[in-house]
């Protein structure tokens, strides 16, 4: 993005007339900015701790004269509805304080509708560092491979399989030329790759499908897909890029939960101490069925299914989001306290406590996967709304 369009982008948006497709624009570029890989250019795109000051006061300034969006309606201002201005200009400020994010230390919480910007005063006896590529692999035979020590290269050939380590930390199964046409019976024995808390790592599969494993999760496959379908087992999260196949459906077991597709994109969600599994697809169709629905589901691009306790909805979410830990970036949209807590626990491979009762608190924001705990805590803690303590292993939520 040019320097004069990506000013004109922020004065739009901080104003509030950027149009929904401005804002997409917006979100996109922010996102790649938020990737390590890209740096900050004060030349072309200007100072930025001025930038960030300048739009910090338009939102103060912004609240300071909306005084009436919780004073009660009057009758004759129906059409102008302040509660309904009042919802605007939230809107309008939750998107200007995303602006905020460029240097990706910035944290805003939106609770009874004040916006609270407070003195730091989270404690952090010894900073934690983030988690890495890390995982282990338990071959159907029993033997367990730490692939983090592993040498690149390969480092096993199963039944015609032939599984190397890449220098990029990938996992890659290749079917060897003299195997190709005798499947033996690998699709019988099963590997199992794990990622410890603090941990991620990716693999490609025999037939092709990518798999991006968060951490605290694994996947259970066959050495070989069978000839009628292609089954997996995942505990936890992972990213699916599957291989078309017309003739064997590509099938993903989650607790209850069965996904089948033929070739798409998809993101799972099913760590057991979450309150939900959330299934999003980013591209094809999916459907969904599990034993505790009566009737399975079928999602489009960017829809989302929710299975709890109280059944399953389908909702429509931004898959950019959903998407946030694969891309390096924790992103946060109105997330609840506890739910980002659970996300930095097994990110950093830390234990999270509550000096009393989790807070009732939601948070909109981005930091880089790639910085070390301190980041994360301290841009929370900036809000006001809440502290914490870093001792060890352990994080308590004062």
């Amino acid at each position: 993005m040019e320097s004069a369009a990506y000013l004109k982008l922020l004065e739009r948006i901080a104003d509030g007339s950027a149009t929904d497709q401005e804002i997409s624009q917006y979100n996109s570029w922010i996102s790649k900015v938020g990737n390590p890989a890209v740096s900050w250019e004060d030349a072309q795109l200007g100072d930025k701790n001025q930038i960030e000051n300048e739009l910090l006061a338009r939102i103060l300034l912004e609240i300071q004269q909306k005084p009436e969006i919780n004073k009660p309606v009057e009758s004759n201002l129906v059409e102008n509805d302040p509660v309904e201005k009042g919802s605007k200009l939230w809107k309008r400020l939750s998107i200007a304080a995303s602006i905020l994010l460029i240097s990706g230390l910035s944290f805003y919480a939106i609770n009874s509708r004040t916006l609270h910007l407070g003195l730091e005063k989270t404690e952090i006896v010894n900073d934690i560092p983030p988690g890495t590529e890390q995982a282990i692999l338990t071959l159907a035979n029993g033997k367990k491979i730490v692939l983090d020590g592993a040498v690149n290269g390969k480092i096993a050939e199963q039944a015609g399989i032939s599984i190397t380590k890449t220098a990029n930390g990938q996992l890659v199964y290749e079917l060897t030329e003299s195997n190709k046409e005798n499947s033996g019976s690998a699709a019988n024995d099963f590997n199992t790759i794990a990622t410890p808390r603090g941990g991620q790592y990716q693999l490609n599969l025999p037939d092709g499908t990518r798999v991006w494993l968060n951490a605290a999760s694994s996947l259970k496959y066959p050495i070989r897909f069978g000839e009628r379908n292609r089954e997996v087992e995942l505990q936890g999260e992972g990213y699916f890029e599957v291989s078309k196949d017309p003739s064997r459906p590509f099938k993903v077991k989650s607790g209850t939960q069965e996904l089948e597709v033929l070739g798409t994109h998809f993101n799972i969600n099913s760590y057991s101490d979450d309150p939900a599994r959330k299934t999003t697809l980013m591209e094809g169709s999916v459907r969904i069925s599990s034993t505790q629905w009566k009737q399975p589901r079928v999602l489009l691009p960017g829809q989302q299914a929710v299975a709890s306790n109280d059944g399953v909805k389908v909702i429509q979410v931004n898959p950019e989001e959903i998407l946030d830990w694969k891309n390096g970036n924790f992103v946060f949209q109105d997330e609840p306290l506890e739910s980002i807590m659970r996300k930095v626990a097994r990110w950093y491979d830390v234990e999270v406590s509550y000096q009393g009762a989790p807070a009732d608190l939601t948070f909109t924001g981005v930091v880089s996967r790639t910085k070390n705990i301190s980041a994360v805590l301290n841009a929370l803690d900036k809000t006001g709304k809440v502290h914490f303590k870093v001792a060890g292993k352990k994080v308590t939520v004062l």
